[in-house]
This record gives C-alpha cells, sequence and structure tokens, in this order.
C-alpha cells in the first residue's frame, strides 16, 4: 500500500486534487474545473488515489463526490516521524 501512497502523491495534479479536497467533499466536475485537463485524464487520476486510499468516493445522485481520506494521511506522517524520532535518540 505505501508503493501506491508515493505513486500517487509524486505527480503534482494529484496532490493539487488533495489540497483541493482538504476544503471538504467534491464532485469530479468541480474537481476538475481546477485543470486544464480531459475528463479521463481527471478520471484516471482520481482512480490512482483511490487505488492508494488517499479519497474515498460516494455517489449522490447523478454526482460522485470525492473526499480525502485522512486516516492514511496520518499513517503516511506517522511513519515519517518514526525515522526523525529514530535520529533524534
Amino acid at each position: 500500500m505505501l508503493q501506491d501512497t508515493i505513486k500517487a502523491l509524486s505527480d503534482p495534479n494529484r496532490r493539487k486534487i488533495l489540497e483541493l479536497l482538504k476544503g471538504g467533499p467534491m464532485s469530479a466536475g468541480e474537481i476538475g474545473r481546477h485543470f486544464e485537463m480531459t475528463g479521463a485524464t481527471l478520471s484516471h487520476h482520481l482512480s490512482i488515489l483511490k487505488k492508494a486510499q488517499l479519497v474515498s468516493d460516494e455517489k449522490k445522485g447523478t454526482y460522485i463526490y470525492y473526499e480525502i481520506n485522512t486516516s492514511v494521511m496520518e499513517d503516511i506522517m506517522s511513519w515519517i516521524v518514526s525515522f526523525l524520532e529514530d535520529k533524534n535518540e
């Protein structure tokens, strides 16, 4: 899973999507307004973020809303901090 997470975070467009989702759930259309890319490309980025469990999606009516998964972010941060703690001991 960590490999999927690192891959997902390596792309600046996916990092920007995560930044947008910090403000709360958004539909794919709302996310897409912030980028100059095709719907298929946006869908690809969202799929990679979902595979890494960095975002979840929920269908509401005819729209799919995406939301950031903070628990995965917390796990990543804990893992990184563990290296800093080991170094300071």
